[in-house]
């Protein structure tokens, strides 16, 4: 059985003050979120080229309708069309992962080995000491 305390990795070092803490779960929650903006960012990347896919079909049945015309153009204007100037959704998202998002994993990372030996979630491991009540089944520090 467990002392009833979290695992040493989700304890605060020694003399690691409250303010830096806040500050460092602030620096996290914000990379979580920016989690979360790269996974529609790559929902965005993979309807895209679904949707292109799917025009194929579209013109195979405005030509089959009779609707050469709007065949032409679907097929000439829209079928592989850049979303922004010069770039495909996958060059989007080459760009933001190789940029932004690796910039902003590397400070947080950096952040949190210099202020907190490396240790994650400090902010959270916190909130949950003070909210949980010890010796309640459902409430342990961590697994048996």
């Amino acid at each position: 059985m467990n002392e009833d305390r979290p695992d040493p990795q989700h304890r605060r070092p020694e003399g690691l003050d409250d303010a830096t803490v806040e500050a460092l779960g602030k620096l996290s929650e914000a990379l979580e979120t920016t989690e979360r903006a790269r996974g529609h960012l790559y929902t965005f990347h993979q309807l895209t080229g679904h949707a292109d896919l799917m025009l194929d079909e579209a013109v195979e049945l405005l030509r089959a309708a009779g609707h050469d015309e709007y065949a032409d153009a679907v097929s000439a204007e829209l079928i592989g069309r850049n979303v922004i100037e010069g770039r495909w959704t996958f060059q989007i998202v080459e760009d933001y992962d190789d940029g932004y998002y690796r910039c902003f994993r590397h400070l947080e990372e950096r952040a949190r080995n210099a202020l907190a030996g490396g240790r994650r979630h400090l902010h959270e491991a916190g909130m949950k000491e003070r909210r949980r009540t010890r010796g309640r089944p459902g409430h342990e520090a961590v697994p048996d």
